[in-house]
């Protein structure tokens, strides 16, 4: 390998020292040629010479006959960029460019989507970014088709379509309405790459608890605890109870457990006692027993 790049650097710096002129109708060279694809270059005049092709990444060398086409095999040239066509021969030289450009179907795709992992019924909360690649892991820099999907469990969908601009696609989807694994998926033309988003339930919604006797103290406990969209908030999801009597306050938090959350406070006559978690506040029980 490391003689292959001495040979390249040589060569580069022997096409600087020689006295090229401008290209020559006498050489005839493709203007683009797409990566892999099969190509050939035509010399004019009699006699040998030996062509030179030099481009980013790649360099070949070839003795040819002058006045006669010289094929190049499918694969000899795959990566895109600019490349120089040098002919030497005996008399002097003749030089020359072509572009080498990405197939025309994308073959791979580099797909980035985040976060992996967040609420429900987040607006423009997921973004999608799609990258897409030749069949020589060329980027495909012409306008190119993507579609996106968003699907849940439950089979609700998001779709977006969106064209490359300079290799790239990017959008932004709704996190769903329901707790669960959802399925984003990239497609352009036969090719697709996807990614799983975990949707886990928002902050608490609504609150309500229940108030019972059990002896000397008042037995308190909630409703099963939902977000806005009637998921179950995730047990350990911490629940306050305050009891407020005589000036004075008692305050507990609880982690909810199966779904609710309760506890046993002391039943003090007249207390009033709320429910909270986070900035959601429950209803009101007046303990008059």
């Amino acid at each position: 390998m490391r003689s292959g790049w001495a040979w390249l650097a040589n060569g580069m710096a022997a096409f600087a020292a020689l006295p090229l002129c401008a290209q020559s109708g006498g050489l005839g060279i493709p203007k683009t040629v797409q990566a892999g694809s099969a190509f050939s270059i035509q010399s004019s005049g009699s006699g040998k010479g030996t062509l030179y092709i030099v481009g980013p990444g790649q360099a070949i060398k070839r003795d040819v006959q002058l006045g006669e086409t010289t094929w190049f095999a499918a694969g000899s040239l795959y990566n895109a960029g600019h490349y120089m066509v040098v002919l030497t021969e005996q008399s002097g030289s003749e030089n020359g460019s072509l572009d080498v450009v990405p197939e025309s179907k994308p073959a791979d795709l580099s797909f980035l989507a985040k976060p992996s992992r967040l609420q429900v019924g987040l607006h423009d909360g997921i973004t999608g970014a799609v990258y897409v690649f030749d069949a020589y892991k060329n980027l495909m820099s012409s306008p190119i088709p993507v579609s996106f999907d968003l699907s849940s469990p439950s089979g609700a969908s998001q779709t977006r379509t969106v064209s490359t601009r300079n290799g790239a696609a990017w959008t932004q989807m709704d996190s769903t309405d329901k707790q669960g694994a959802d399925k984003f998926v990239a497609q352009s033309g036969s090719v697709s790459s996807a990614r799983v988003i975990g949707q886990v339930p928002g902050d608490p919604c609504s609150l309500r608890m229940s108030a019972k006797p059990a002896g000397a103290e008042v037995q308190l406990q909630t409703d099963p605890v939902r977000d806005c969209n009637g998921n179950a908030v995730p047990d350990g999801t911490i629940v306050t109870f305050t009891e407020a009597y005589n000036g004075a306050q008692s305050t507990v938090d609880v982690p909810l457990k199966r779904g609710v959350a309760e506890i046993a406070m002391p039943a003090h006559p007249g207390a009033t006692i709320t429910v909270a978690s986070g900035v959601v506040m429950g209803n009101q029980i007046r303990w008059e027993r």
